[in-house]
C-alpha cells in the first residue's frame, strides 16, 4: 500500500481550498496600487485565496501528515480524511461557509482528520498525537526566529508573521487537555503509558 493514496491526495487539495477560500477574505494581502474599486469590479480574489492557502495550508496540512506518517512508522493504520468525510466535521464546515458569507465572523471547523487504527502501545499513541502539535510548535518557533533575526526578504514579512501567529494558536489550541483534542490523547496516553 502506498504511503498516500489517490484519495488522499484529492482529499488534501479539497481541504487545501477550502481553507484558503474561509481566509481568503480574513488575511489581509499587501498589494501595491490598491484600488478599491477595481477590486471589487473584478469578482472573485485570486490573488488573496492563493495568499490565504500559502499562508494557512502548510500548517494544516503537515500537522495532519505528521499525525499520519508517526502512526504508519509505528505500524499503525493511518488514513487522511478532508472535513467533509463526517458529519460532524461536515456540519462544521458548512456552518463556517455560511458564516463567512453573512459576516457572522464566528468561524470554528476541522477541516481535516486522519484516522487511526490498529494495535500500538500507549506511548505510540501519546506520540502519534502529538507529532501533529509538534509540527506547529517547529512552524511557529521557526518563523519567531526568523522575523525576530530579521532573516528575510521583506516581502515574506507578512507571511512569516501569519505563519507564526497561525501556528502558534494552532500548537496551543491542539495541546488543550480536551476530550477529541490532541492535547487530551497526548497526556491520557502518556499518563497510562507511565502510570499504567
Amino acid at each position: 500500500m502506498p504511503l498516500i493514496t489517490f484519495g488522499e491526495i484529492i482529499d488534501l487539495i479539497l481541504m487545501t481550498v477550502f481553507v484558503g477560500y474561509i481566509f481568503s477574505g480574513i488575511i489581509p494581502i499587501r498589494r501595491e496600487n490598491y484600488d478599491p474599486l477595481t477590486h471589487y469590479r473584478r469578482g472573485f480574489d485570486f490573488e488573496g485565496l492563493k495568499f490565504a492557502i500559502t499562508a494557512t495550508a502548510p500548517a494544516i496540512i503537515l500537522h495532519e501528515l505528521a499525525h499520519k506518517f508517526v502512526a504508519l512508522g509505528f505500524g499503525l493504520d493511518a488514513i487522511f480524511y478532508a472535513f467533509y468525510r463526517s458529519t460532524f466535521t461536515l456540519m462544521l464546515g458548512i456552518f463556517t461557509i455560511i458564516s463567512k458569507l453573512t459576516g457572522f465572523g464566528f468561524m470554528f471547523f476541522v477541516p481535516g482528520f486522519v484516522g487511526i487504527s490498529g494495535t500500538g502501545t500507549q506511548l505510540q499513541f501519546a506520540l502519534t498525537a502529538m507529532a501533529g502539535p509538534f509540527v506547529n510548535l517547529v512552524l511557529w518557533l521557526g518563523s519567531w526566529y526568523l522575523l525576530k533575526n530579521k532573516i528575510y526578504r521583506k516581502k515574506y514579512y507578512l507571511l512569516l508573521l501569519l505563519t507564526q501567529r497561525i501556528n502558534m494558536f494552532l500548537f496551543i489550541f491542539n495541546m488543550l487537555p480536551i476530550p477529541g483534542f490532541d492535547g487530551y490523547k497526548v497526556f491520557t496516553g502518556l499518563m497510562r503509558a507511565f502510570t499504567g
